[in-house]
């Protein structure tokens, strides 16, 4: 399936900061509660299916990619903001993230 560039073009797709961590026990795959700073003075919440993949502590402070305009989404009873860009393959997630440091809000296009 194709997506014309002008769909592609609603996305608003940021750099983020990985400002908060939970655990969300109640989930049936391992997955984390985040707050991501995405530079708009508010960090949005998001659930990520990545608790297999990563520690809270390697994603305190982490670099990430986001799109931050998805509608919100209850996930296992917790509402999620955005979506964090990851690939998966057998060995788990890896996040998406730049290659240089860039502040939260970047744009990314």
């Amino acid at each position: 399936m194709s997506v014309p560039f002008e769909t592609f073009s609603h996305l608003d797709i940021r750099v983020g900061r990985v400002v908060e961590v939970e655990e969300m026990p109640q989930a049936r795959k391992p997955m984390y509660k985040l707050r991501i700073d995405v530079g708009d003075g508010s960090p949005r919440q998001c659930v990520a299916g990545i608790k297999g993949s990563y520690t809270k502590e390697q994603l305190m402070g982490k670099t990430v990619v986001a799109i931050v305009n998805l509608q919100p989404k209850s996930v296992v009873g917790v509402m999620s903001e955005c979506m964090l860009l990851a690939a998966f393959d057998d060995g788990g997630a890896a996040l998406v993230s730049p290659d240089k440091d860039l502040p939260a809000g970047t744009k990314v296009g």
